[in-house]
């Protein structure tokens, strides 16, 4: 019971960051430099660690692996590479969300065209990666 109630506290704490994490790259046309440095990096930085340190100790101790649907079916009802496995999600999808932010900056897109993506990649992932690219394809650019 004690490990499934850390996790419950890891699952909060993670997602409590993530959030603050998406929250400044909402904010982040008037705190690019705080919006990289938080949402970029220091965020995506401690969810890393957390990741790595649920694997050290908090190993699956079980079936499963990555050669098969089967296995990764397996592998992913322990509770424990579960978690490890969301905050994989968590920090991946963020830095992909901060990547788009300091992008459309360099390329001068319009915030308000990227904003609609940021909610679809922390929702949906690889959706609001799509969702940018084809932003990046149609919208205007701004004049440098």
């Amino acid at each position: 019971m004690g490990d499934v109630m850390d996790l419950e506290v890891i699952f909060s704490i993670a997602g409590l960051l993530a959030m603050a994490g998406w929250l400044v790259l909402l904010a982040s046309p008037l705190i690019p430099h705080w919006s990289d440095l938080i949402a970029g990096y220091v965020i995506p930085t401690l969810l890393s660690l957390g990741y790595v340190t649920l694997i050290l100790f908090f190993p699956s101790n079980g079936g499963g692996g990555f050669g098969s649907l089967a296995e990764v079916i397996d592998l992913f009802a322990n509770p424990n590479a579960m978690m490890a496995g969301w905050v994989h999600y968590l920090a991946f999808d963020l830095l992909i969300g901060a990547w788009m932010c300091r992008t459309s900056r360099r390329d001068g897109l319009s915030f308000w065209l990227v904003a609609p993506c940021l909610p679809v990649t922390f929702l949906f992932g690889p959706a609001g990666f799509l969702a940018f690219s084809i932003v990046r394809i149609f919208a205007p650019k701004k004049a440098a």
